[in-house]
């Protein structure tokens, strides 16, 4: 049972006075049962939480259900001790203080002093050399000391002769049970850690004492079946006594207002959530029916997948096999054709045989053996493919040797043709050059990566540095550069000579010297005043005018900057739209494997293949596949997605990010129907007497292939 914080945790009873017929909400992994919706909720969200911890091996941050599955694979790998040794190691482990580390190594060192029926280990021949040996048989004696019956091993481990010895003439050389191994047997068979104690199961059926021994009785104590240390017990009843006074005031509220929480709202639901949790919903959109996808294959149900898989290996590695590639729909019609010798078909077989024969495996071996030509032909291919057959031995394939030796090829069914495609190519991916392929893939497309990481940082860094410009340069524009400004701050005329004309009219010099106001003078300044003031007057129109003419000239300067600015702008947006497509279309071109874009409520998963444009739908079972072909499925299937689950969320997001490519190329896929059909027509409108040719058909369009990529 998997650990809640380390805990123990006991799962839930179920509800009394459960009715035969009355329907419940059961957690498929724990078979617990629940009346309330909600509270089923609230447990499915609680084993969902990753802090727990697979009691047998210890590892901690998982969900419940995968903690099951690791406690599952950990038994497995628990050593299996004999009987003899059962009930030593289980009183040791039996209130333990020790830690997981010292109570394996006290269990391990015990268990090397005892002998059992099977063990293998060295023992001391009469002439005192050290040979392995077997115990075959425990021979008790009560006057001397215990004696052993063992068989003599040899290298292979078998027996060469049998003898009778003493204990002190056999020797472990190695510990039969190490630390590691008796980890997770301590784990297993017990309840709780520190002191460490066993199932009561456990105990009984092995006899182990249940009490507690006398040195702990001071130490520890049991409460409600746990034993706890006395600390522990210090401190829990320090806690208790706090919180009596709390426990009483709490409990008169709580019976207040135990009827108005009844019927509070429970908290929201966190989406997303697991699918098949997510209920209908007042707020919900108005979801799409999902459209049934079509199923008119060629090939047989069971052999869709088949044929999926090793056509994208074929388009994948097309230059590799030095093999042209071909459509989906060609190699469906070519597999489907009962002819022999289809040159699709010969050219993708002889392509990986070819491959096969360079590397030089069993295959090439065995064909060196016999006497065959090098070169594979249009003549000769069926006969590698049958020593192929005859190597890999598979009884499902081998049995149609014969039909091919004979030159029936053709007549096999399609399910056979995929079949032993599939293990063709299975065995070129385990050779060197595919591996090395692979492996190159892997470093060009981290080389990949890291530029882009690099350009992302440089741009971003443009842009810091390009904003702190923008900040500089707007906090300089605020400054004013003080012209017509005198020194109180108020705008005044400024005439040629640097004086300023106050706000009664007089006439100031920059240093603060007025000019002589004198009677005897008051005729010759009064002419200079109006002399001045016209002079002054020309001079600040004039002076108007150049600053209207450069106000002009600076927006002038300015939109065409802006303008500038936009063209590099769009220049430099364009540049990075062709970088981020340029690295897009060589991290596809290094693909490795095709991955699904998702899965739906139901665990049925969908597959784009980009050479083909048409998105895949396979059952959870993987018996059923189906397709969409058309932009309005696509739509219609987007809008059928719930967000609120986990797997139709994630499937929405892929399906949104390739939804332009995905609706291209079914645009070019539905141009290339509609042509298909005109061209189909228009042979049928012939006349009788010009009957068309079985290759001017486009469905016989495979018959025309040509591998212009062939290895001479």
């Amino acid at each position: 049972m998997p650990l809640l914080k380390k805990k123990p945790f006991t799962l839930l009873e179920p509800p009394k006075d459960l009715e035969p017929n009355e329907l419940v909400y059961q957690v498929r992994f724990t078979k617990e049962m629940f009346r309330d919706y909600e509270v089923y909720l609230n447990r499915i969200n609680l084993y969902r939480q990753r802090f727990w911890t697979c009691k047998v091996s210890g590892k901690g941050n998982l969900t419940y259900e995968e903690a099951l599955v690791s406690e599952k694979h950990a038994a497995e790998k628990v050593p299996e001790i004999p009987k003899e040794l059962m009930t030593p190691a289980l009183r040791t482990i039996q209130f333990s203080m020790l830690s997981l580390k010292d109570l394996a190594d006290t269990i391990a060192a015990k268990l090397q002093e005892h002998l059992f029926v099977g063990a293998e280990l060295h023992g001391k021949r009469k002439k005192g050399d050290l040979c392995p040996c077997k115990i075959l048989k425990v021979l008790e004696d009560i006057t001397v000391k215990t004696k052993y019956e063992v068989a003599w091993l040899d290298r292979n481990k078998k027996v060469t002769e049998t003898a009778v010895v003493n204990r002190d003439d056999l020797i472990w050389k190695k510990s039969p049970f190490s630390r590691n191994s008796l980890k997770p047997f301590i784990r297993k068979s017990t309840r709780q850690s520190f002191p460490w104690v066993l199932h009561n199961k456990l105990a009984e059926k092995y006899r182990i004492s249940r009490d507690l021994p006398q040195d702990l009785k001071g130490k520890v104590f049991i409460q409600d079946g746990v034993v706890y240390n006395k600390r522990k017990k210090d401190a829990m009843e320090v806690k208790d006594s706090g919180k009596l006074k709390k426990k009483k005031v709490e409990a008169e509220e709580a019976e207040a207002t135990n009827k108005e929480d009844n019927h509070q709202k429970e908290e929201p639901i966190k989406y997303p959530i697991d699918d098949l949790l997510v209920q209908p919903e007042t707020d919900d959109p108005v979801f799409t029916v999902r459209p049934l996808p079509s199923r008119d294959f060629n090939v047989p149900m069971d052999g869709v997948g088949d044929l999926l898989m090793v056509w994208d290996f074929l388009s994948s590695f097309s230059k590799l096999l030095h093999l042209w590639p071909f459509s989906l729909e060609d190699f469906e019609n070519a597999i489907s054709c009962k002819g022999s010798n289809v040159n699709l078909i010969v050219e993708t077989h002889s392509s990986l045989i070819r491959l096969l024969k360079s590397e030089k495996d069993e295959c090439f071996l065995a064909v060196q053996k016999r006497t065959r030509a090098l070169k594979i032909t249009l003549t000769n291919w069926t006969d590698y493919l049958c020593d192929f057959l005859e190597i890999i031995n598979i009884g499902d394939l081998s049995t149609h040797i014969t039909t091919i030796k004979r030159g029936h090829y053709g007549l096999l069914d399609a399910q056979v043709k995929l079949g032993i495609l599939r293990e063709l190519v299975n065995q070129v991916l385990e050779t060197d050059i595919a591996r090395e392929k692979l492996a190159g893939y892997v470093e060009e497309r981290q080389v990949l990566l890291s530029m882009k990481r690099g350009e992302a940082l440089e741009e971003g860094r443009k842009k810091r540095e390009e904003k702190e410009w923008l900040k500089a340069k707007s906090a300089d524009n605020g400054a004013t550069n003080g012209h017509g400004v005198d020194s109180t701050g108020n705008n005044q005329p400024v005439l040629s000579n640097g004086n300023h004309i106050g706000q009664n009219g007089q006439i100031a010099k920059n240093k603060g010297e007025a000019f002589s106001t004198r009677p005897n003078h008051a005729s010759n300044n009064s002419r200079h005043l109006e002399i001045e003031s016209k002079k002054t007057g020309k001079k600040k129109n004039m002076g108007v005018e150049s600053q209207a003419e450069k106000r002009i000239d600076l927006t002038k300067k300015e939109a065409l900057l802006l303008l500038r600015d936009e063209k590099i702008a769009a220049s430099t947006w364009s540049i990075k739209e062709q970088r981020r497509a340029y690295f897009e279309r060589e991290l596809e071109k290094r693909i490795l494997h095709t991955n699904p874009l998702g899965k739906d409520r139901d665990y049925n998963r969908y597959w784009w293949f980009k050479r083909d444009g048409r998105v895949f739908v396979e059952s959870s079972d993987s018996k059923l596949w189906g397709y969409y072909c058309c932009k309005e499925e696509i739509d219609a299937l987007m809008g059928s997605l719930n967000p609120k689950g986990e797997r139709e969320r994630a499937l929405q997001k892929q399906v949104e990010k390739f939804y332009s490519r995905i609706c291209l190329e079914l645009q070019k896929r539905s141009k290339d129907l509609a042509t298909k059909i005109a061209l189909e027509e228009a042979v049928h409108r012939r006349s009788t007497r010009v009957r068309a040719l079985p290759r001017e058909n486009l469905a016989n369009a495979f018959l025309n292939y040509v591998n212009r990529w062939k290895e001479d």
